[in-house]
């Protein structure tokens, strides 16, 4: 009686320990991440951030490669990534050539070689630290890089009033997630330094949500009848600078390439 009684009370525990693994507890579940709030009850993205990926070399997936001035050696190699993007770009056929044109030509014809604006989305994941700064008004987007800076119309919204490098964007609110309509775009922006491109049909529609404190889930999705047989997604994570003294230091570089860009205009020496 007693081994019957063992036996019984063995099975009974172990069809309790087998029903705990297989159930969910009812209790005790991580709760999605709740942003602290701005005064006016809206997630506080506000902060110093910074991308973490290949993907300002190309959006898709690609190998480690050369990179375009061989005198730099491994210096300027091109990492291989994963790619952001939801699947292969689906170019036009036209837009698929010129795509190849800008690769084979990038040296001298990337927007970023001569500092010009990286647009958008580029300029969220190119390797420079960018700051947030919001307000119930605006959310501002400033760069590091070439003093790049992005006004978020969050109450006086409108059409893009004419085409820039980083188009006008008009935002709000869903829950958590910060959503941003950009148009009135240039067709002059690069979205890496593959070559791939867009033109001035671009619509982006970016989603910004804090996934906990220290980084920010991201996603866009780009839609371009002139260029693109169909909309595409780019996601990736944004990281928090944590570092006790961060900060956003300017990176100017207009300076550094005014020979590139205007050396052809100078007179030459008497000397």
């Amino acid at each position: 009686m007693k081994h019957r009684l063992g036996r019984a009370c063995i099975g009974a525990v172990g069809a309790i320990a087998v029903l705990a693994l297989a159930a969910p507890p009812a209790f005790g579940q991580a709760r999605p991440y709740r942003a602290p709030r701005t005064a006016d009850g809206k997630p506080n993205l506000s902060g110093i951030y910074q991308t973490i990926t290949e993907a300002y070399w190309d959006i898709e997936p690609h190998s480690a490669a050369p990179g375009q001035v061989r005198e730099l050696g491994a210096s300027n190699a091109v990492p291989g990534g994963l790619g952001i993007t939801d699947g292969p770009l689906p170019y036009k056929p036209e837009a698929l050539a010129k795509k190849r044109q800008n690769f084979a030509n990038r040296i001298t014809l990337d927007p970023e070689i001569k500092c010009f604006l990286p647009g958008t989305p580029r300029g969220m994941y190119i390797p420079y630290p960018f700051q947030i700064i919001q307000t119930p008004a605006y959310i501002m987007i400033v760069s590091s890089y070439a003093r790049a800076v992005r006004t978020i119309y969050m109450t006086d919204q409108k059409e893009a009033p004419a085409d820039s490098w980083m188009g006008w964007s008009n935002g709000h609110w869903e829950g958590e997630t910060l959503v941003i309509d950009t148009t009135g775009f240039n067709d002059l922006s690069w979205f890496d330094r593959a070559g791939n491109f867009h033109s001035d049909q671009m619509h982006v529609v970016e989603r910004i949500t804090a996934a906990d404190a220290d980084h920010l889930s991201y996603e866009a999705t780009i839609e371009d009848p002139q260029t693109f047989t169909r909309p595409w997604k780019m996601a990736f994570p944004i990281y928090r600078r944590v570092e006790k003294n961060a900060q956003l230091l300017e990176f100017n570089c207009v300076p550094f390439v005014e020979d590139l860009i205007y050396g052809s205009l100078r007179k030459p020496s008497s000397n």
